[in-house]
């Protein structure tokens, strides 16, 4: 087996945590950038900002909420607070791994990203309706979206 040798070793791992260290640069300035910017770390903060798209070539539609008191461009700001409260800390949790079985549904090529604070805790969740499990994700915040046409599954396209 040919190996490297010693110098070539040891500029290869440089090069690589260099590599690391710029990949992790932007993750690192943009948590500093929510820090500032939102009140990270106070309990009961909700300030966020959703950017809704009802498909890949539609233009965004950005919608905001802050509670405390309740504002924003959001349709009633006040019910959306209450309804987010009533979720707990988990309204925005990720599908748990191991959940590998999602239905094959198709809920249209709506997206939309949430971004800010919520309950104090930095948020950045990306939702779409893709398939069963990111339905269910969907489902669950649907208050803070814009009506869809396309609000209830269908089949996946091509089944």
């Amino acid at each position: 087996m040919h190996r490297a040798p010693p110098r070539t070793h040891s500029l290869l791992l440089r090069t690589l945590a260099c590599l690391l260290c710029a990949l992790a640069a932007p993750a690192t300035a943009g948590s500093a950038y929510v820090a500032q910017s939102h009140k990270v770390g106070s309990a009961g903060v909700i300030e966020l900002r959703i950017v809704f798209r009802a498909s890949d070539t539609a233009v965004p539609r950005v919608l905001t909420l802050h509670c405390d008191p309740p504002r924003g461009t959001m349709p009633q700001p006040a019910a959306a607070c209450l309804k987010l409260r009533a979720l707990g800390v988990d309204a925005f949790a990720p599908t748990p791994r191991g959940m590998g079985l999602c239905a094959q549904l198709y809920g249209g090529p709506m997206t939309a990203l949430v971004t800010g604070v919520y309950e104090g805790r930095p948020v950045w969740t990306r939702l779409s309706r893709v398939d069963g499990c990111k339905i269910a994700r969907w489902a669950r915040v649907a208050f803070l979206l814009p009506p869809t046409a396309a609000a209830k599954p269908g089949r996946a396209p091509g089944s």
